[in-house]
């Protein structure tokens, strides 16, 4: 198996739309809740989200070609462009049947969808759609432009695995990797979700928070009192490669990844099991891959979307693999950036990515009382952002369907 180690990332979020933003804003607790401006609120229960701010395309795309793609594609763009020169790399100079893509998308275009069902129903049944509809709408179509972009002929597809999309489409580059069946993989995930079904979908099957007097709070994992979660949008990208590709081409190594963990709860359709049996399985699979032992974690990014049973399931496997007051920090970035579904793994495996980094963890906030039940066995890195040596960091995602990721990052020596 080879070695297989990081060495670019980019990012668009509700907290800063590239990497250095986003992660001042993380260690600083700086909440990314807003109104919506995407449409008007007046009868939906709930009225904010987690939307990404001043995002403008152009210095990657020509004006004519943003109307070929939905915005959740323009995110994943905007932060390949980043990841690429990030990691310094000339694709010229490589093989690029050997470097592929493999991202991941819960909902694909969902705004596209929306809009052109809605220009139908107000031309009378008229068949008038866009040429770009079904590109612009397809799960798929952001790892087939980025490939595009950049001429990568390797491997290239989408996990649709809903909240751990992205968690999974890195875990399956990662494997690639390893496996010895690609030198390089852009991989991460996207989504742009705040859309009028979204929050309508999510208020009517009570995943939601309502806090709509006191929203920048309203994301608050942990906590007693949480009533949901905050939907977010945006964009992550990790470039992974061997060891050996990275050296060759003089790459500047910020991370290896270590291990990944697929599993599923098999138990309920939008529920996670309360007892965690899927991520326990999850979390035990990644620590066996990477060789390690559960207290040499020093980090965990956990799912914690702030929901009343998924906290609560979380934290009871974590306690089931690590014990209680286990040596790990954890933490629920989720409380600034709110959930970004798809796109949910990839900009917390760049959380753990820096925290391995600058030995700094990101911290929980708005968690003013801890749920009775677990409050005196974590470390829940409340309030404000932690220094430590962070060596290893696990990050958790699980989806609707069951579906469980998680993965870990170490930190890179020779």
């Amino acid at each position: 198996m080879k070695r297989v180690v990081v060495t670019g990332l980019g990012a668009v979020t509700p907290i800063g739309n590239n990497v250095q933003e986003y992660w001042n804003s993380l260690i600083n607790g700086v909440s990314g809740a807003a109104p919506i401006t995407r449409f008007d609120t007046t009868q939906f229960k709930t009225k904010f989200a987690c939307e990404v701010k001043n995002f403008d395309a152009s210095p990657i795309f020509e004006k004519n070609e943003i109307r070929k793609y939905d915005l959740f594609t323009q995110y994943a763009l905007y932060a390949a462009d980043e990841a690429v020169k990030n990691a310094n790399i000339d694709f010229d100079s490589l093989n690029k049947n050997r470097i592929g893509v493999i991202w991941g998308c819960g909902d694909g275009g969902i705004s596209t969808f929306e809009e052109q069902i809605g220009e139908y129903k107000l031309g009378n049944g008229t068949p008038r759609f866009s040429p770009f509809f079904i590109p612009k709408r397809i799960v798929n179509i952001a790892s087939g432009v980025i490939s595009i972009k950049y001429g990568l002929r390797g491997i290239n597809y989408t996990t649709a695995a809903a909240c751990s999309a992205s968690n999974t489409a890195i875990i399956d580059a990662f494997n690639y990797i390893r496996w010895g069946k690609a030198d390089m993989m852009i991989t991460g995930g996207s989504e742009a979700s705040v859309t009028e079904s979204s929050i309508g979908g999510f208020n009517a099957s009570k995943a939601l928070s309502t806090l709509n007097d006191d929203y920048s709070k309203a994301s608050r994992p942990f906590d007693a009192t949480r009533d949901g979660f905050v939907l977010g949008e945006g964009a992550g990208v990790v470039i992974l490669e061997s060891y050996e590709h990275a050296i060759k081409r003089n790459a500047v190594i910020l991370a290896e990844i270590v291990g990944g963990g697929l599993a599923a709860d098999a138990y309920h359709l939008t529920g996670t099991h309360p007892e965690g049996e899927g991520a326990v399985l999850g979390m035990e699979l990644a620590l066996e891959e990477a060789g390690i032992s559960p207290d040499q974690i020093d980090y965990i990014n956990a799912h914690a979307t702030s929901t009343p049973t998924g906290d609560l399931s979380e934290l009871k496997a974590v306690e089931k693999v690590f014990g209680i007051n286990p040596n790990a920090n954890i933490s629920a970035t989720k409380s600034m950036t709110g959930h970004l579904l798809g796109g949910a793994g990839a900009i917390e495996a760049i959380a753990c990515i820096k925290a391995v980094q600058e030995n700094i963890v990101p911290p929980t906030i708005n968690t003013q009382k801890v749920e009775p039940e677990v409050a005196d066995k974590f470390n829940l890195t409340l309030g404000k952002a932690q220094s430590r040596i962070v060596n290893y960091a696990m990050s958790n995602t699980f989806g609707f369907g069951g579906h469980v990721a998680s993965s870990i990052f170490k930190k890179f020596t020779e």
